[in-house]
């Protein structure tokens, strides 16, 4: 078996279900070339009894024909069957192909892109509904895993489900990208061998995706690798933008629209100005919309320190849009040798600053444990203030609202050697501290925390205003 890096507390749910002696309805999501199939097939590569994947907008007979013929294949029949009429005829077929193995051994039945199979008016779910409920549920050495990247399908039809399948999942895995620290496992399980520094500007770029990891080359620096993947003719990454969209979403064009209004807005967007920015209805519209981006991986939900739900600030998370929107699809010049051009110039350096904010949020866990309060309860929070005609305005992308009365306010920069706090930054940092402290009249004790590269230079305005300094490495661990 393949090696599976990272993936800890999957894996642990994954072995959970090989134990039960009851019967297992597993779902697993995420968004697409997140590594769910490699997943399931590496972790369950001896006990795969059956599996199928659902097509991209296949017609029902297409789908159906497909069915039919792995079954054909794997029961080694020299004549096919008849098409099934449909899927109740087709899970019929199933049952009776696995029925037999499943008296003697343990047996995984495996669904691949299951939204991809339940396509209008096909019959698919209410048929996967009976046949769970009526076979499935009483076989004690099945586990069936339902797997899907269109991530909010999954958890409107199956995970919450209030029909036929209500409660009925037994386990369920959101697969999420990697971390910085996965990502550098991965690429060294590749003999890709680079800084962190070099593995920060490809995360910044690619994500943790293994699938984009993948096409990394040992012996190339970051800057060359992103250079061939996604500005060369034949780049993996050059088109994927559309293709990703176009897969996950029936209506991709609104979420795309959401999309670059949030690329454009680094601070994020309130939901009443994504309304008003994409020209979307009030109603139920903008918030499927976003319950769906949100649910695949691709924008998150910052709560407003002390703000409720209604307050959320939605912030572009995913890497690879981020970086498509501001370098690939306006960019005129492609080619070998653009990138390193593009990263050369001044729109880098600017960027670059926000993409490691970014890549920060998603590690607060490690951020946490850098300052030493892993253990202290505390709430994550986002914070801005739009100032009046002669007010000052202010605006903190991450702070730890601390259960031990304290406050961490972070900063975050990106360079390429020790950051250092001249005379002008150290007056905008005083200033928003005291801005914060004064609009929300907190009484907690405030730390300010830098989160940079290779550190912060020691002088006296680090010494007066920095009580907590923390290199990117803290964020491989």
């Amino acid at each position: 078996m393949k090696e599976i890096i990272g993936r800890i507390e999957e894996k642990k749910i994954l072995e959970q279900t090989l134990k039960s002696n009851e019967a297992q309805l597993l779902a697993v999501y995420g968004r697409r070339r997140v590594g769910k199939t490699y997943l399931i097939r590496e972790s369950y590569r001896k006990h795969i009894i059956f599996e199928f994947s659902g097509v991209h907008n296949a017609t029902l007979k297409d789908q159906l024909s497909n069915f039919r013929n792995t079954l054909a294949e794997l029961m080694r029949l020299p004549i096919p069957p008849a098409i099934p009429s449909g899927w109740t005829e087709a899970f019929q077929m199933l049952k009776n192909y696995a029925e037999p193995l499943l008296n003697a051994n343990k047996g995984i039945i495996f669904l691949d892109e299951f939204p991809w199979l339940s396509s209008a008016k096909s019959g698919f779910l209410p048929a996967f509904e009976f046949f769970w409920n009526s076979w499935g549920t009483k076989q004690n050495n099945l586990i069936f895993v339902i797997c899907g990247s269109a991530a909010s399908w999954m958890i409107q039809k199956v995970v919450n489900n209030k029909g036929g399948l209500h409660n009925r999942i037994t386990k369920k895995i959101r697969l999420l990208p990697f971390t910085l620290a996965e990502t550098a496992e991965y690429l060294k399980y590749n003999h890709v061998n680079l800084d962190h520094y070099q593995i920060v500007q490809l995360y910044m770029a690619l994500g943790g995706i293994p699938q984009y990891l993948k096409e990394i080359l040992p012996g190339q620096s970051a800057a060359q690798n992103i250079d061939r993947i996604c500005f060369t003719k034949d780049g993996a990454l050059q088109n994927e933008f559309n293709n990703l969209y176009q897969s996950l979403f029936a209506e991709a064009d609104k979420h795309i629209a959401i999309v670059r209004a949030l690329s454009a807005k680094h601070a994020g967007l309130t939901r009443k100005e994504i309304i008003k920015t994409c020209g979307l209805s009030t109603g139920g519209t903008a918030s499927l919309l976003l319950e769906e981006l949100t649910e695949s991986g691709f924008i998150s939900a910052y709560l407003p320190f002390e703000k409720n739900s209604r307050d959320s600030i939605y912030k572009l998370s995913d890497e690879y849009s981020r970086f498509y929107l501001k370098f690939i699809d306006s960019n005129r010049a492609s080619g070998a040798g653009t990138w390193l051009k593009l990263s050369a110039a001044p729109a880098w350096r600017s960027w670059s600053g926000t993409a490691f904010e970014s890549v920060c949020l998603k590690h607060t866990k490690e951020i946490k444990a850098a300052l030493g309060i892993a253990g202290v309860y505390t709430e994550e929070s986002v914070w801005r203030y739009v100032p009046g005609n002669d007010q000052p305005g202010a605006q903190i992308d991450l702070l730890f609202d601390r259960q031990d009365f304290c406050i961490s306010i972070c900063e975050m920069k990106f360079s390429n050697s020790t950051f250092t706090i001249d005379k002008a930054y150290a007056t905008e940092l005083q200033r928003k501290q005291d801005v914060f402290r004064n609009k929300t009249k907190t009484s907690k004790t405030i730390f300010m925390v830098m989160i940079s590269t290779f550190g912060t230079t020691d002088n006296s305005y680090k010494t007066s205003l920095i009580q907590n300094d923390i290199k990117v490495e803290a964020l491989f661990k």
